[in-house]
């Protein structure tokens, strides 16, 4: 599939289906979408809608039980896990709802974690910048367990955004925070996006949060039910 050079992901007709004790449950049915490079989009819904297998679908977190997935040109339905991985080490950035800290690494070594998998030479320099941008450089020596939530969250924003990478999942961002640390971390998402010039993709049920983007793609039982579209800029959803 020819993909146009501003295109960062395409989907076509991508399902996902799961054995269960009770037989096959399809969660996700002919899904096709593409978002462009540098765009912002919202994938909302209610809780069991496929929002979140459908993001760890586009991340590579996960393979496609039919369809096609282009990453930045690259077909990930196509790749093994080891060669997804390998991708996702270069182009993506994730932020999980559970923050996934490494427990027994401080705040600085967390972000500095993909950097050095990476194999970055300037890994700590890199590290010690994210901090600062999310404004946390008096916290460098403290464990996940000696930060808030919101800390905890700004952490995690800065080890996804530490690689520079091409496209950004996010995964409920604000869904474990406060309403004044939810914000905080919602500026500062978007904030980095915007002068990093990464694509975001993020799954919320936060309309507030999801009015931000670009772009909102509602889903429904496993189906994109409608999209709204920025009013600024008017994008069309194949």
């Amino acid at each position: 599939m020819k993909l146009t050079s501003n295109t960062m992901i395409k989907t076509r007709d991508i399902t996902k289906v799961v054995n269960t004790s009770e037989g096959k449950l399809q969660i996700l049915e002919s899904i096709s979408f593409d978002v462009k490079q540098g765009e912002s989009v919202a994938i909302v819904g209610a809780s069991g809608s496929g929002k979140s297998t459908l993001l760890g679908l586009l991340a590579g977190l996960d393979q496609v039980s039919s369809g096609e997935i282009f990453l930045d040109g690259q077909p990930l339905h196509e790749l093994d896990e080891e060669e997804r991985a390998g991708l996702r080490g270069e182009k993506v950035g994730f932020i999980f709802q559970s923050f996934m800290l490494v427990q027994s690494l401080t705040a600085l070594e967390n972000i500095m974690l993909p950097a050095e998998i990476a194999g970055l030479s300037d890994a700590k320099a890199r590290a010690q910048e994210a901090l600062e941008q999310v404004g946390l450089s008096h916290r460098a020596k403290h464990y996940p367990n000696q930060l808030s939530g919101g800390e905890q969250q700004r952490v995690a924003i800065a080890r996804a955004f530490i690689t520079r990478p091409k496209i950004l999942f996010a995964d409920e961002p604000t869904g474990n925070l406060d309403a004044a640390n939810g914000e905080k971390v919602e500026k500062l998402l978007f904030n980095l996006n915007k002068e990093a010039g990464t694509t975001l993709i993020l799954v919320t049920h936060d309309r507030q949060l999801a009015a931000h983007c670009d772009r909102q793609l509602n889903m429904s039982g496993g189906r994109l039910s409608a999209v709204q579209e920025s009013a600024v800029e008017q994008r069309h959803v194949v």
